[in-house]
């Protein structure tokens, strides 16, 4: 009920700052992560694995307040997924970034912030992990941009502070049990297009 709560909150809280900031823009974003997660520890072996980088997307909306030095929270649905001997590890979530930015010069600009997130599911070789030790955890984003009219095209690198640890156990299609580290590592290119004109 609590983490229900919060959700709820943090999603009127960035909806009211997207839709309320008369004069300033809002938008939609999607594209693609480039993934790994931490490393997997095999519960029979003791041993840590490293995992191998795999592409997932994510889909949200924008605001901005502000013109050369502006602030864009955002909310956005992410799905990434990491490959282990083991299997692949698929997370959705939702991030919450809130960004501090400043225009370099022309149309490039450069931002940096909290990312905060809240993993929805997860699951590796089709064996759904429910027991997350932290539904809400931290990261940070810094990233490049450039805006080109109404679109805009950026890359950034979001990695997590929080630890964060899935476990599973032994079943008929996993042959083993472990835990895997679930803080993002990872390169994120995105396109979004301004709804609202701004700055």
């Amino acid at each position: 009920m609590l983490r229900k709560s919060i959700l709820s909150l943090a999603f009127v809280l960035v909806a009211s700052f997207t839709m309320a900031q008369s004069g300033t823009g809002w938008g939609i974003k999607g594209g693609l992560n480039y993934n790994g997660n931490g490393n997997f520890f095999s519960d029979a072996t003791a041993a840590a694995e490293d995992p191998d980088r795999a592409v997932g997307y994510h889909l949200g909306i924008y605001g901005k307040l502000g013109n050369r030095i502006y602030l864009r929270p955002e909310l956005v649905y992410t799905r990434i997924s990491s490959t282990y001997d083991e299997g692949d590890l698929k997370i959705s979530k939702l991030d919450i970034p809130v960004l501090l930015g400043i225009k370099v010069f022309g149309p490039l600009h450069a931002f940096a912030g909290p990312s905060f997130q809240y993993i929805i599911n997860g699951e590796i070789q089709d064996v759904s992990v429910s027991d997350v030790e932290k539904d809400f955890t931290v990261g940070a984003n810094l990233g490049l941009g450039v805006n080109l009219g109404r679109l805009g095209l950026e890359v950034r690198y979001e990695r997590g502070f929080t630890e964060n640890e899935v476990n599973f156990i032994n079943s008929n299609i996993l042959d083993t049990s472990g835990r895997v580290d679930t803080r993002p590592n990872q390169v994120i290119f995105s396109l979004s297009y301004r709804l609202k004109p701004g700055n």
